[in-house]
């Protein structure tokens, strides 16, 4: 023990402090649950901004949920938003005649009938559209494939390239994907 404390003596005290240990067992990453709770996670919705898509970040209680963010973009741009205040829409929401579907559908439940269905296999999605909104607009496809790539992605990261057919259950059916979505 003589020699060790005759070699330290010529080290400087900060130095000294480095080397000992404040009582904190090293480990390794410890799983603790969860992520932290308090707030919502956000999806991108994206919306029309002088003739060109724009995403704009919303609270969802379903990440990774594309049924839950096409809803989000039925309810459409709130006031002001966007670099000019003026984001539109080519996905019509639901006619006031229809009561708004319920946030969230149980586990195992089938999705309201007037509400979007997704269907998912790998990077290919269906969108079936609500009854009433059939052959929309190219933007308005974009609207959709855009919001619902976004929101799958959200669990699932990946590079690959998420392919949609759209129909609206008619014989109207559209195929695009999210290869050109802004902030892909």
């Amino acid at each position: 023990m003589e020699p060790v404390m005759k070699a330290l003596r010529g080290v400087p005290p900060l130095m000294l402090l480095g080397l000992t240990s404040c009582g904190i067992p090293a480990t390794g990453v410890v799983e603790a649950g969860g992520p932290a709770s308090g707030a919502l996670p956000m999806t991108r919705v994206y919306f029309v901004e002088s003739g060109a898509l724009v995403a704009m970040p919303r609270m969802t209680a379903l990440p990774g949920d594309p049924e839950a963010a096409l809803q989000l973009l039925m309810a459409g741009p709130l006031a002001g938003e966007g670099d000019s205040g003026r984001l539109s829409t080519e996905v019509p929401g639901m006619p006031t005649a229809m009561a708004p579907p319920p946030a969230t559908d149980g586990p195992g439940q089938p999705a309201s009938p007037d509400t979007f269905t997704v269907t998912v296999k790998r990077d290919a999605m269906t969108i079936r559209l609500p009854p009433g909104m059939d052959r929309l607009s190219g933007t308005g496809v974009g609207q959709i494939v855009c919001t619902a790539a976004a929101a799958y992605r959200l669990t699932r990261p990946s590079d690959a390239t998420v392919t949609a057919e759209v129909t609206d259950g008619g014989g109207w059916h559209v195929t695009a994907s999210d290869e050109s979505c802004p902030e892909r």
